[in-house]
């Protein structure tokens, strides 16, 4: 790794590791503030046998005239938790990044209050990486 590469640049570089994409345009129906799920099956993702995964950022809009928030489940549990305001967006890159072993489901879920209903845009960057690196 030259001493101008990023951890990252050098594992795509190498061949060790690839970008996963989660993204799209979504519809919602609210079911409650406390009842976030699951948002669509295309936003989830298994991360394969012999891999890790790591998810680096998160961006996403809010269609919609109320908050809502988007949440990193990992095997059915929230881990992270992403507001979006009304008529709004987002970008985090994730400073505090941890490894996904082989087997995890990652997927993104939605809460919003109950009864709103809009759309958002998602796309979220996942890091799959070699386990033997």
């Amino acid at each position: 790794m030259s001493e101008h590469e990023t951890r990252t640049q050098f594992l795509l570089r190498v061949g060790k590791a690839r970008p996963i994409l989660l993204q799209g345009v979504f519809p919602f129906a609210g079911r409650g503030v406390q009842d976030a799920g699951p948002l669509n099956v295309e936003l989830s993702y298994t991360v394969p046998a012999d891999r890790t995964a790591e998810v680096l950022y998160v961006r996403a809009g809010n269609h919609s005239d109320d908050l809502v928030y988007l949440t990193l489940m990992v095997d059915g549990k929230a881990v992270r938790y992403f507001p979006i305001g009304p008529k709004a967006h987002i970008h985090i890159p994730l400073v505090i990044v941890e490894p996904y072993p082989a087997g995890s489901l990652i997927e993104i879920g939605l809460g919003a209050p109950r009864g709103i209903s809009g759309s958002v845009v998602v796309d979220v960057g996942v890091f799959e990486i070699d386990e033997d690196v």
